[in-house]
């Protein structure tokens, strides 16, 4: 299941709903994403104001769904949901929600890693951060991709 929203969420909430009443869950894995209030730029601390996030309403969902797809096709997960927010955001709000459900704790875990990693590479949200120099978007960083490319 997944979600593009701009409201908040309650990630014990969502884990609850997204296993209650499962007994063929042996374990549930989650990471929440949060707007951090400084970088590292070229060795540099830089604050963060804010951050907004954008997305193209349509492609943003199916390309989501694709990346679960994927992860359930690698995984034998009985559950999964990605709860991704756009619009403004201020340090400490969070921004991404996933949980892997499994029989088995290491395919939760690897999958859920899986899922990250792939979201900061293929999710097609761009995000403007405003710091102390003013606004900028956020290029994409070697270290995601190399993330990334170990689930290739």
């Amino acid at each position: 299941m997944i979600r593009v929203q701009q409201e908040d969420f309650d990630p014990q909430a969502e884990a609850a709903a997204l296993t209650a009443g499962r007994t063929d869950i042996g374990g549930i894995v989650t990471f929440t994403g949060l707007v951090r209030e400084s970088i590292d730029t070229e060795g540099q601390p830089a604050a963060i104001a804010a951050m907004t996030l954008e997305h193209y309403p349509g492609m943003t969902e199916k390309m989501l769904a694709e990346i679960e797809a994927e992860a359930n096709a690698r995984w034998p997960l009985a559950a999964s949901l990605i709860i991704h927010r756009y619009g403004r955001l201020e340090p400490g709000e969070r921004i991404v929600f996933v949980a892997t459900a499994s029989a088995h704790r290491r395919a939760a875990f690897e999958a859920n890693m899986f899922l990250i990693d792939w979201l900061k590479t293929k999710a097609p949200f761009w995000k403007l951060e405003e710091g102390d120099a003013g606004p900028a978007w956020v290029a994409a960083r070697d270290s995601d991709d190399d993330a990334a490319e170990r689930w290739r």
